[in-house]
């Protein structure tokens, strides 16, 4: 029983492998493509595009990680089942059960990789990838570090300690030099809002220094004329996708703790904790199917098969997670109902199927 346990999972594991690269391949080319549309602005190269796709990969592994786990499974499990092996095994004694543990043991061992994929790689790529591919575009010089966010705008030098989402900032010191590299102004603003393709100031300190001394003013309300770009700052804005689960809940924690609003981040939270669990879900929806419908059908119907239920999937969590957060519901049921639907759906198969 080893052995038919390591065969079958062996199986299962390698067309789930094959069939995540196919559709990361899928992704991916089409990503590049629509980033080749950008290539030619600022200093946006073709090759900073592929950089910034491959960068971005391994989100789209935990993205479409699901989906890959049910074809991956529909093909190997169909594959035995088309050549008799799964007849032969439940001929010579192996139950249904241990069929199934076989399965979503190779499930299991995908899923823990996914995670740290998901948890300690994906965070920083993507973070590294929107960082340049903002900077590039925007064609200006950023700095993210321990004292927060630099930019340069011509002879002007910006330091952001705090970027809330919104075009919002907070603490902002700007120093602006002259021509000669000598410091004119500096000046320090405690709020910093983009409105009216302008930035807004308020509760200004500045000190001008002129050869004669230095001239100190407060100025409750400015308007601040900068080609520092709203879209450049959105790259380091504490965005879902960005955050690891841990940091998702520190985070959420942090808005509750102010008063603010956390759904998109709750739903991105409660997204993370229940991905990986969806692939023993979707593992388990498959082996109805091959001992069912897709018993002896071709490739070509089980990989259509696959597609549709995980395409349906796909929708369903995109437009929940979209609903929760324009609508307030509830983030734990709109993570949670796609993956539900889709256990209630193998359990009413395995109940035909005995």
């Amino acid at each position: 029983m080893r052995l038919l346990r390591l065969y079958i999972g062996k199986t299962v594991l390698i067309n789930i492998t094959i069939a995540l690269v196919v559709l990361l391949g899928l992704v991916s080319v089409g990503t590049f493509a629509g980033e080749l549309g950008d290539v030619g602005e600022g200093d946006y190269h073709a090759w900073d595009a592929f950089i910034y796709v491959l960068m971005i990969v391994p989100r789209r592994i935990y993205e479409i990680f699901p989906i890959a786990v049910l074809l991956g499974s529909l093909i190997g499990l169909g594959g035995l089942a088309s050549h008799s092996e799964l007849i032969a095994m439940r001929a010579a004694g192996v139950s249904l059960r241990d069929i199934i543990f076989s399965a979503l043991l190779a499930g299991v061992i995908m899923m823990v990789t996914v995670i740290i994929i998901g948890e300690f790689i994906a965070p920083n790529t993507e973070q590294y990838a929107e960082t340049m591919r903002a900077s590039k575009l925007s064609d200006q010089i950023t700095l993210k570090s321990e004292h927060g966010f630099w930019a340069r705008d011509r002879n002007t030098f910006v330091n952001i300690r705090k970027i809330l989402p919104g075009a919002r900032l907070q603490d902002i010191y700007i120093y602006e030099f002259s021509d000669d590299r000598q410091l004119k102004v500096a000046s320090y603003a405690a709020f910093a809002q983009y409105r009216d393709d302008r930035w807004l100031l308020n509760n200004i300190k500045q000190s001008e220094f002129t050869p004669t001394g230095v001239i100190s003013r407060k100025i409750n309300r400015a308007e601040w004329r900068s080609m520092l770009d709203p879209s450049l700052l959105s790259v380091v804005v504490v965005r879902p996708t960005m955050l690891a689960a841990w940091g998702l809940y520190k985070y959420i924690s942090f808005l509750h703790g102010n008063g603010q609003s956390a759904t998109p981040f709750e739903v991105a939270f409660w997204s993370k904790i229940i991905s990986p669990a969806m692939t023993l879900v979707m593992v388990f929806l498959s082996v109805p199917f091959v001992f069912g419908s897709l018993r002896s059908v071709g490739i070509g119907q089980r990989v259509f098969a696959g597609s549709v239920i995980g395409t349906v999937f796909f929708l369903m969590s995109k437009i929940l997670n979209h609903m929760a957060v324009i609508y307030e519901l509830n983030a734990l049921f709109a993570a949670s109902f796609p993956a539900l639907v889709m256990l209630a759906l193998a359990a009413w198969l395995f109940r035909k199927v005995h």
